[in-house]
Order: C-alpha cells, then sequence, then structure tokens
C-alpha cells in the first residue's frame, strides 16, 4: 500500500520540473492565501491548488489533505468562535464563566474562523502536492550549495515522514487483519510501534550516511541537473500570480473585514484575478501537452 503523501515518479509536467521551478509555482498560490482574506479569492486559490494537484496527479494526496484539512477547519472555526469575542452580531449568548466572562458567538467570528480554516486548507494542500510530486533527491541538491547540512535534514524529514505514513497504514491494515477474536489493538501500542520502528530506521539511516562519507568534508565539485523544458511555464505562472496579486492589493479590489462587522469589496479586477488563478495553475500541463 503506498502513502498518499509518499513520493512516487509522475510523467506530468510537476513531476518533470525542477525542484526550485515548482517550489516558486506551489509557493505564489501560498502567498495569495496569506496576502488575501476574500472569501472568493480564497476559493479561486483553493481551485487552483487542487487544480495543480490533479495536473499533477497527486488525487490520493489531496484527498488526504482534504479531509485533514477538514477535521482541523472544525476545529478552528469552533476555537475562533469560543475565543474571539469580537463582533457586533451576536448569534448565541452564552453563560457567564467565572475566567472568563460572558461567552458570546458571533457571526464575525464564525466569518474569521471560516477564513483562517480555508487558508490552512490552502497552504495544507500545497505542501502535499509538493511531497508527492516533487522528487526529494532534487529538493536536497537544490538546497545543497546554499546549505549542505541543513538540505540534508530537509530532505530526510520529506523522506521519513511519508515512510512513517506508510508505517502506519501497514499496522493498521494488519491489526484489522487479525480477526473478531483478537485482543484490539488500542491507538497507545499502534503509537509505540510506529515510533520504535522509526527509531530503527533513523539509526540506520543515520549508519548508512556515515558510510558514504557524510560525517566528512563535503565534494569538491556540484552536478548541475538540467533544466527541465516547462520550467519556464512555472516561472512564467508564478510570476504573472505574483504580479496579479500585487496590483490587486494594491489598489483594494478584493478588500474583506470580519470585526466590527463583515464588510468586503470586490471589483472587477479582483474577479479577474480570481476567475484567473485555476486557469494559470493548469498553464504548465497545457504547455507540456503542446510540447509533446
Amino acid at each position: 500500500m503506498i502513502a498518499p503523501l509518499l513520493y512516487v515518479p509522475r510523467r506530468t509536467a510537476l513531476g518533470r520540473a525542477s525542484a526550485l521551478a515548482a517550489s516558486a509555482y506551489l509557493s505564489a498560490f501560498v502567498a495569495v492565501a496569506f496576502a488575501f482574506s476574500h472569501p472568493l479569492i480564497l476559493a479561486a486559490d483553493g481551485l487552483a491548488v487542487i487544480a495543480a494537484g490533479l495536473t499533477a496527479g497527486t488525487h490520493r494526496a489531496l484527498t488526504a489533505s482534504v479531509r485533514f484539512a477538514a477535521v482541523l477547519g472544525v476545529l478552528m472555526v469552533a476555537t475562533n468562535a469560543i475565543a474571539s469575542q469580537r463582533g457586533d452580531t451576536i448569534l448565541v449568548r452564552g453563560p457567564d464563566l467565572p475566567v472568563l466572562g460572558t461567552v458570546n458567538i458571533s457571526a464575525e467570528a464564525l466569518a474569521e474562523g471560516g477564513v483562517l480554516a480555508l487558508r490552512i486548507a490552502i497552504v495544507i494542500a500545497a505542501f502535499a502536492v509538493f511531497t508527492a510530486a516533487v522528487n526529494p533527491d532534487r529538493v536536497l541538491r537544490m538546497l545543497r550549495p546554499v546549505a549542505r547540512r541543513s538540505a540534508l535534514t530537509a530532505t530526510l524529514v520529506v523522506r521519513l515522514v511519508p515512510l512513517a505514513a506508510a508505517d502506519h497504514a501497514r499496522l493498521r491494515d494488519g491489526a484489522a487483519l487479525r480477526g473478531p477474536a483478537a485482543a484490539p489493538v488500542s491507538r497507545s501500542s499502534l503509537v509505540r510501534r510506529l515510533v520504535a520502528g522509526s527509531l530503527d530506521r533513523s539509526v540506520d539511516a543515520a549508519a548508512a550516511l556515515e558510510l558514504r562519507g557524510y560525517a566528512g568534508a563535503p565534494p569538491g565539485r556540484y552536478r548541475r541537473i538540467p533544466r527541465s523544458p516547462v520550467d519556464a511555464a512555472f516561472w512564467a505562472v508564478a510570476a504573472v500570480v505574483s504580479s496579479l496579486a500585487v496590483v490587486v492589493l494594491a489598489t483594494g479590489a478584493a478588500s474583506y473585514e470580519s470585526y466590527p462587522l463583515i464588510a468586503s469589496g470586490f471589483e472587477p479586477l479582483g474577479l479577474a484575478f480570481a476567475l484567473a488563478l485555476p486557469a494559470l495553475a493548469a498553464v504548465p500541463q497545457l504547455v507540456e501537452r503542446f510540447r509533446l
């Protein structure tokens, strides 16, 4: 069984792209999620990330990220509704608590929680697509000239986290196949076995790295990887998305405020930007098809 976030080589544009171009491409949509609070812009940005994941063939990674983000989003909305005692539109007047005082739930707090949940869902989905589609070895080579040890650590994390997810899936399936007469396996037992296996794998990885010379001096030469023909398309999309985002922010074409009352402004430029985001996400795959 292949874990959803495990990297698998794919014959797609994102799978062939260099790590730097893929990082710039997905980072542009993540930056839009952090720069804007308007729900329509965030919804369009989420569709763009989904389009990027579907064209990259990372369907299972997107599904897993959406499930996790949905649970986390519900918790964020509920937490913000209770913790943020702001907003003029009171929906539920809560009880008077000794320390917290009167706990009221406002429509503005719910809306702000929804914005935060949508933002974090976009970020989680983008990182899931990056983990499943971009070769971690290329990430290591990209960061190697800047920080060799940090690049090695980051690449090991990218590799070992999906392996831990695959181990958890295998342990869970094995526990389910023991039969109805077997004693149920608790979550703490699964966690202990998962942690023990991860520690064993970490020790083996450290020994293998030491035998391969990573503990000594770094090599003097660096072999560059040839650029993918579709890298230019990813760079162009990242530049266009970033430029349009700056223009929309500067003109205030998509403004949004949750407190004290929900207020939003959406001009034609903001609408055009929202419609362009999903289309721009699919441009590299179209360029790859026409090239072939």
